[in-house]
């Protein structure tokens, strides 16, 4: 009876648990994928992975655990059973992958690709800059001559369409249309950190930098 009292919170826990890896939002994945489209979209080459750290052996069995044997309770043996086998399947799902390469993603990546090289110079002289939405936008028109506002104005309002929309899209396409704004997120942070010396952004306050 005890056994049996024992082991049911520990379930609830375990069942709990598996919910939650459900739902988990994947922040390497995204941050991975993140990535990889940005470095597209602004021509930068991706750097070689580099080296993990090195595996260490695993640790040689304690000989006197051996001989003693294991003396937990029953209920303390299989809650260890259930979780050597779930464990495993969290970091799976902690470390899933995530889906860019749909019809629909990859309409939008080619099209931010084609506008990039429009893009650069205006980045370059400090008209316009990553905001902090992950978006484009207008920092400085005065850096613009008169003739070319009109074709920039029309250039960022494509690019923000086109980024609204991918951000929307990666998340319906995996199936978590609730993790739109963490895939935002983790684009904003990804376009600034991707972005070549001398390009604008905005702070978390909001206030433009130069980086």
């Amino acid at each position: 009876m005890n056994k049996r009292l024992l082991s049911l919170p520990m379930m609830s826990l375990l069942l709990t648990a598996c919910v939650t890896i459900n739902i988990y939002f994947p922040a390497a994945a995204a941050e991975e994928a993140a990535r990889t489209i940005v470095r597209e979209a602004l021509g930068a080459e991706k750097p070689a992975a580099e080296p993990g750290p090195e595996k260490q052996p695993p640790a040689a069995p304690d000989d006197r655990q051996s001989q003693r044997g294991d003396q937990r309770p029953d209920a303390a043996r299989y809650a260890e059973a259930v979780l050597n086998w779930l464990v495993p399947a969290a970091h799976a799902a902690g470390e899933a992958d995530i889906n860019i390469n749909t019809p629909a993603i990859s309409r939008l990546r080619a099209s931010m690709s084609r506008r990039s090289s429009d893009l650069a110079p205006y980045y370059r002289s400090g008209a316009i800059g990553f905001d902090r939405n992950g978006l484009v936008a207008v920092r400085d028109l005065n850096a613009v001559p008169l003739k070319e506002r009109g074709r920039l104005r029309s250039l960022v309002a494509d690019e923000n369409r086109d980024r609204n929309a991918l951000y929307r899209e990666i998340a319906r396409a995996n199936g978590h249309p609730e993790w739109e704004a963490d895939i935002r997120k983790t684009f904003a942070r990804v376009w600034v950190e991707e972005a070549y010396a001398g390009y604008w952004y905005q702070d978390a306050s909001g206030k433009w930098r130069r980086k």
